[in-house]
């Protein structure tokens, strides 16, 4: 977690922007992405530099002699962030404006600079030079302060902070998954060195940064003391796909601040025919859209085949089944209408997983985990792709609480059920003998079959009812006669006092 000093720092760097007429979260948070960018590349050119000299090898600077921009030539030295942020602020803004941003998009030729390929789109929109001048020193501070704490993900951490004001800014939030239900999918998932993984509704990359610090943090001798399975995590084991090219620069930014370097962070429609991949990927983690329907004529055919509607958060299903490699694993949230809806599209996605794939676990959530941006009811699907079936039993289990309030202030509470959450999926064999009196159960395919596939846990949880012994009717009349004969005197007490 970072710091109170910290958090004030990127508070009143927020508060420079308010007073700069820049109010929408996403713009704010893509502008500084922006400019950690430009810094990020004159630090990661200043360390090549040094690798270089101590190893004797030569060494070319992006910045090094004259930069050509548009007809003019500039000096490169003068758009290194260490040059430019001492300039005075028109300065400054004239330099930023006309050579650094289209300098940056001119990167994209440069094959090693994985930073070029989300800036290419970039625009530029500090309103004034008083703004920008504020804005750069403030991030100065931020920097200094980050390499003073050298604790091992601060980085990370102030990026995170920096996307929770999109949680904040109301409609915006539907963007981010709750940070706390991401990393029990990923504990439960329990992803290996040699993963390839995806989410195709990737957004601010949540997902995927969760794996990744999951991976150091468990696995961290087996993946950064191999050379070959580092570059995997480093360049090919994180791909992620959206349709709004700022949350795709957020993403690709929240990644590499994330020590990812490289991710596979694209633009992409990936329930359209752009996205042909098949059989890729080992892992998915998701949280796709639910926002209705979409233009079937813009919808794959081949996700068409396995689920005729226009219902994304079906279609998605049907993308992650084709995507999966065989052996391959998914889990992702879905809205409850997906367990038990009980249209043709419905039950035939519900059938395809449970009879010709493995489905694993349906955890149910409280409606309040998304809240307060969202109040739908949702559940985690937990399911390999074997194409030869394999479901026997499935796991139910009841989330009733997430450690934090179901109401629109989601303020900390002691009630937690993640803990066991994880640690019963992780020992599914002791689950046989649990009742669906429980709050989790396992239930053979044959009940799920004679339902129809309905996969909603009311469904197949008993309620225990406790049988309540009343007194006969004729002790409850008597009782209610002398309360009403006490309630005559006591009125007889208080009219005798009022007329004295």
């Amino acid at each position: 977690m970072i710091t109170g000093e910290l958090k004030n720092k990127i508070d009143g760097l927020w508060d420079i922007f308010a007073a700069g007429g820049l109010v929408n979260p996403l713009e704010v948070i893509e502008q500084i992405t922006y400019l950690m960018f430009i810094h990020d590349l004159d630090d990661s050119d200043n360390i090549k530099a040094k690798e270089s000299a101590m190893l004797g090898l030569p060494y070319k600077s992006i910045f090094a002699d004259k930069v050509k921009i548009g007809e003019r030539s500039i000096d490169g030295n003068q758009m290194k962030w260490s040059v430019f942020h001492d300039f005075p602020a028109d300065r400054m803004y004239t330099v930023m404006q006309e050579w650094i941003f289209p300098f940056i998009k001119t990167l994209h030729s440069d094959k090693n600079s994985a930073y070029s390929k989300y800036m290419d789109d970039a625009i530029f929109k500090l309103p004034t030079p008083l703004v920008l001048s504020k804005v750069v020193d403030a991030l100065d501070e931020i920097y200094a302060m980050m390499n003073e704490l050298q604790t091992a993900d601060v980085r990370g951490d102030v990026y995170e902070y920096l996307l929770s004001k999109i949680a904040q800014s109301g409609r915006n939030g539907q963007f981010r998954t709750p940070r706390h239900i991401i990393r029990m999918m990923v504990e439960m998932m329990d992803p290996s060195s040699d993963e390839i993984i995806c989410d195709p509704a990737c957004g601010t990359s949540g997902f995927l940064v969760a794996a990744g610090e999951y991976l150091k943090e468990k696995k961290k001798e087996e993946i950064f003391f191999d050379k070959q399975k580092k570059d995997h995590y480093m360049n090919h084991m994180f791909h992620g796909y959206d349709m709004d090219r700022t949350m795709l620069r957020i993403g690709a930014m929240n990644m590499m601040t994330h020590g990812i370097d490289n991710p596979f962070i694209e633009y992409r429609d990936s329930l359209s025919d752009q996205n042909r991949d098949n059989d890729m990927y080992s892992l998915v983690l998701a949280n796709p859209p639910f926002k209705g329907s979409l233009d079937a004529e813009s919808v794959s055919g081949d996700l068409l085949k396995v689920c005729k509607t226009k219902k994304t958060e079906l279609l998605f299903l049907a993308l992650f089944l084709r995507i999966l490699k065989i052996g391959g694993r998914c889990a992702c949230i879905v809205p409850d209408g997906v367990l038990f809806g009980s249209s043709t599209a419905h039950k035939s996605i519900r059938k395809e997983i449970v009879e010709n794939q493995r489905l694993e676990a349906v955890i149910s959530m409280p409606s309040g985990v998304f809240k307060p941006y969202a109040g739908v009811s949702t559940a985690i699907l937990i399911f390999t792709k074997t194409e030869h079936g394999g479901t026997d039993e499935v796991w139910f289990y009841d989330m009733t609480a997430d450690g934090f309030s179901l109401d629109d202030k989601r303020t900390p509470v002691s009630e937690n059920d993640i803990p066991d959450i994880i640690e019963r999926f992780k020992n599914l064999d002791k689950e046989a003998d649990r009742k669906r009196t429980d709050q989790s159960f396992l239930v053979p395919k044959k009940d799920i079959v004679d339902n129809e596939y309905d996969l909603s846990i009311n469904k197949y949880k008993e309620v225990e009812y406790q049988p309540i012994e009343y007194p006969p009717t004729f002790e409850i009349m008597a009782n209610i006669r002398e309360i009403e004969i006490a309630i005559g005197k006591e009125m007889d007490e208080l009219e005798k006092l009022l007329q004295m």
